[in-house]
Parts: structure tokens; C-alpha cells; sequence
């Protein structure tokens, strides 16, 4: 800046197999990230190489000396530094002439400019002290000043390490971790039984995601997993950490803060996002021909989609499941479907339905099963072009709701292990509910507009919508939704779907 006198900063940087393993700077700056004069002389480094001489080891330099010119070296030295070294030199000098001393006991001397071993670890330099302070500093502020916005960009600055495969990463989650786990607020919501606030919870949901990117990481040394679990499971039997999901007290929730209707609600805003373009990179070990990274990442998200799971008991957690799983699909819509990725979908589809007990889409599911409405109805209007038959076999299954039914279903009676059983009195506190039977009514729309002219399948839907529906509500707007679909202006009113208006408006 003009208006600030010009300084001179003295930057010393060491390198390792093309890491900066570690700096040194006078200006003083404390900070995670690089000062401003450590990043212009790693640039001018990088990009005026010539301009940086290239010097062996000083042990090898001082090797060639012979004894008067080590004498020169050393007190020449001395002379220019005398006010910094000189008390350490006297010092060394009295040990070196000590038979006894310990620096004659090791041999050789250290050279910081030799470098590390080859099998030594070698990493990227990171201030530890300063990423303590900074996340103490942050959770001090409570939320305000920006401090969660800080907070993210430390998590932004892990997953980019993680990306970057540096080692350095773990390191800085389990401090950001450990500050985290320290927040004198913790134990002050604990006595009191109160839940935190939810920008709060999101943070420590972050810190959970990018745990799991640690440990699922298949570049990992097993010794490296093992000393992850015992730390997880240490902060983990802490009293003050947090559950995953929140209710501590046994307050009602509350609910003013809906969920927000549709896939991308949760994005920035039965302007600031970023336009990506997806492409099949070929994998290195290919498991079967054709397969790459895009359709291997498709297709483990199509899993974890369809995975059967039972709805968690807090509110915030239910939400939770919600908006990772609306998340995740407004994900896969930003992908371009080719016929290798139709053919991964049509798999997955089959595979779900004939699931069993792993499936949330299999024949028989647990009653408080989170339901897979919202993941069918993508399901269904991706395959519907392709696999018409497998896409509604697939949202019809998708359609039920039997939190809402009084037993279980009754499935083939012919199988003893098939045989309903008397569902328990116990209503569960389903808080999300009203946003899942909205997102099972807008299954059911989208098959009723796709079933347009087909009178077999309109029947099917319909019977469907009246077994599985029990708000009447969302019948009467279904009932509503077929009369605009039967009557668009660019055709004649279909006859079945009109049917299918009147008899839901009547029921």
C-alpha cells in the first residue's frame, strides 16, 4: 500500500521432494495460510528457477575446506553474526574440545540443508499453534463477525488437502476437531438440555463428512485407520459430545423452521452455483469394460440412495436425511445421462427392487423405514425414456408409506417369513412427516402426468394413490392435478384421466 513505508523481510523456506516442509518469516504475521512474502518468494522460485542458486549440502561444501580455510569459514561467520551466534559458538566450541560432552558421542554433525532421508515422512508445513488459536478464536465469536463463514474455509482448506493427497489434512481436522471438542458451550447446553442452534449443528455435521473422507480413504495406511478409530472413539466417550442428533431435552422441537419444498432448495441461491460439466475418466483397474470414475461415483450414489434405514428420532436429524438425500440427488441431476449411465440405472433399479431387507425399495421394509420417494421419483423420470416398464415398476414400489398403516404388509403369504405382523401402538414422532407426504404426493403427480393416454397404467396409479395416500389433502390436489393434465389445451381431455379426477375428488 503506497500510504505504508516499504519493509524488508527476511523469508527462509525449505523444501522436500517439492513440499515446503517448512518457513520462517520476520514480518511477524501469525496465520494458517502463507504470508504474503513466503508466497512471492515461492513464486519467484517457481517461475525464475535460474535466479535461485543451486548449492550442495553445506556438509559437502565444508567436506572440500581444508583446516585453514574451515578457520576462516567459521570465524568470518562469527564476525558477521557476532551479536546473534556468538554465545552459541562458545558453547559448541566447549563441548567439541569436551571428550566427554554428548556432541562427541553422536556421530557426524546435522546439515539443515541436506534434506531428509528418502524414507522419512515428508509434508506440507502447517503452523499447528496457529490453526488452535484461530479455531478457538472463531468459536469465541459465537457465530458472529463471519466466524462461520472462517470456519468453513478452514473445512474448505481440508478437503482441498484431502484432494491434494497431502497427509496434512488429518492433522488439521483433529486439531480443528479438538477445539471443537474443548467449546466451553458444550457442556453449558448439556446441563442445561438444550439443543444448540443449527448453524452450530452444521459445522459439526461438516466435521462429521470430512471424518468420514479420512477414513474411507483407500490411500491410507492401516496403522493410520487404527489410530483414527481410537481417537474417534475417544472424543466420542467424552460426556459433552454431541449427539448426531440433537434432542437432549425433552422439549418439543421447534418446527417453524420447515423444510424447504424440492431438490434444490438446499443449494445456494407418489446464481452462485457453479455449471459443472462431467466427463468419463477411465479408472486405472477397470472392473468391468467401459466403467470409469463418473459411472463408479453414479452408481455408489445410486446405492446409498436406495439403502434401507430407519428414520432417526430427532427433528433435526430427520431434516438431515432429508436435505443429504435432496442433496445428493440435485448432484446426479447436474450429470448428462449416456446410455453406459442408463445402463448403471437400470442395474441399480433391478438390483433395488430384488434387494431384500438391504433395500428401501426391496418387497418387505421395516415400518418406520425412511421412505424413497423423492430418490424414485428421480429414478423414475431418468429411466421412463429408457425403461418405461422397470421406471413405474419402480415408483409404484417407492409409493407406500406404512408409518401411516395401521400393519405392516402382508407380502406373499405362501412365504411363512412374509406373514404380517401386528405393528406396535406406538405412533413415531415423525416430525418431517408433512414434508414426506408432500414429496409422496408429487411421486404420484409425475406418474399421473407420464401415464397421460395409457389407460392400464392410469389405473394401476390410481389404485396405487388410493392404498397408499391417507391425506386427504394431497388426493384432492392429485385429483386436481389429473383435471389440468386431462384437459391441456393442446389436446382432447382424456377421458381415463378424468376419471381418475373424479373418483380421487370424491374420495
Amino acid at each position: 500500500v503506497q500510504s505504508e513505508p516499504e519493509t524488508v523481510c527476511n523469508v527462509a523456506i525449505s523444501f522436500d521432494r517439492c513440499k515446503i516442509t517448512s518457513v520462517t518469516c520476520s514480518c511477524g504475521n501469525k496465520d494458517i495460510f502463507y504470508c504474503a512474502h513466503v508466497v512471492a518468494l515461492s513464486l519467484y522460485r517457481i517461475r525464475k528457477p535460474d535466479q535461485v542458486k543451486l548449492h550442495l549440502p553445506i556438509s559437502e561444501t565444508l567436506f572440500q575446506m581444508n583446516r585453514d580455510q574451515l578457520q576462516k569459514f567459521v570465524q568470518y561467520l562469527i564476525t558477521v553474526h557476532h551479536t546473534e551466534v556468538l554465545p552459541t559458538a562458545q558453547k559448541l566450541a566447549d563441548e567439541i574440545l569436551s571428550q566427554n560432552s554428548e556432541i562427541n558421542q553422536v556421530h557426524g554433525a546435522p546439515d539443515p540443508t541436506a534434506g531428509a532421508s528418502i524414507d522419512d515422512e515428508n509434508c506440507w508445513h502447517l503452523d499447528e499453534e496457529q490453526v488452535q488459536e484461530q479455531v478457538k478464536l472463531f468459536l469465541s465469536q459465537g457465530g458472529y463477525h463471519g466466524s462461520g463463514k472462517q470456519l468453513n474455509l478452514l473445512f474448505a482448506k481440508v478437503r482441498e488437502m484431502l484432494k491434494m493427497r497431502d497427509s496434512n489434512g488429518a492433522r488439521m481436522l483433529t486439531l480443528i476437531t479438538e477445539q471443537f471438542m474443548a467449546d466451553p458451550r458444550l457442556s453449558l447446553w448439556t446441563q442445561q438440555g438444550t439443543a444448540m442452534t443449527d448453524k452450530y449443528r452444521q459445522l459439526w455435521d461438516e466435521l462429521g463428512a470430512l471424518w468420514m473422507c479420512i477414513v474411507l480413504n483407500p490411500h491410507c495406511k492401516l496403522e493410520q485407520k487404527s489410530s483414527w478409530l481410537k481417537q474417534l472413539k475417544k472424543w466420542n466417550s467424552v460426556d459433552v459430545c454431541p449427539w448426531e442428533d440433537g434432542n437432549h431435552g425433552n422439549e418439543l422441537p421447534n418446527l417453524t423452521n420447515a423444510l424447504p419444498q424440492g431438490a434444490n432448495a438446499n443449494q445456494e441461491s407418489l446464481g452462485q452455483c457453479k455449471s459443472l460439466e462431467y466427463q468419463h475418466l477411465p479408472a486405472h483397474k477397470f472392473l468391468e469394460e467401459g466403467e470409469s470414475y463418473l459411472t463408479l461415483a453414479v452408481e455408489v450414489a445410486l446405492i446409498g440412495l436406495g439403502q434401507q434405514r430407519i428414520m432417526p428420532d430427532g427433528l433435526y436429524a430427520q431434516e438431515k436425511v432429508c436435505r443429504n438425500e435432496e442433496q445428493l440427488i440435485s448432484k446426479l441431476q447436474e450429470i448428462e445421462l449416456d446410455d453406459t449411465l442408463v445402463k448403471i440405472f437400470r442395474k441399480q433399479a433391478v438390483f433395488l427392487l430384488e434387494g431384500g431387507p438391504y433395500s428401501g425399495l426391496g418387497e418387505v421394509i421395516h415400518r418406520e423405514s425412511v421412505p424413497m420417494h423423492t430418490f424414485a421419483k428421480y429414478l423414475f423420470t431418468s429411466l421412463l425414456p429408457h425403461d418405461a416398464e422397470l421406471a413405474y415398476k419402480t415408483a409404484l414400489r417407492a409409493m407406500r408409506l406404512l408409518v401411516l398403516e395401521s400393519t405392516a404388509p402382508s407380502g406373499d403369504l405362501s412365504r411363512p417369513h412374509h406373514i404380517a405382523s401386528v405393528v406396535p401402538n406406538r405412533y413415531p414422532r415423525w416430525f418431517t412427516l408433512s414434508h414426506i407426504e408432500s414429496q409422496q404426493c408429487e411421486l404420484a403427480s409425475t406418474m399421473l402426468t407420464a401415464a397421460k393416454g395409457d389407460v392400464q397404467r392410469l389405473e394401476t396409479v390410481l389404485e396405487s394413490i388410493q392404498k397408499n395416500i391417507h391425506s386427504s389433502s394431497h388426493i384432492f390436489k392429485l385429483a386436481q392435478d389429473a383435471f389440468k393434465i386431462a384437459t391441456l389445451m393442446d389436446s382432447l381431455p382424456d377421458i381415463t384421466l378424468l376419471k381418475v379426477s373424479l373418483e380421487l375428488g370424491l374420495q
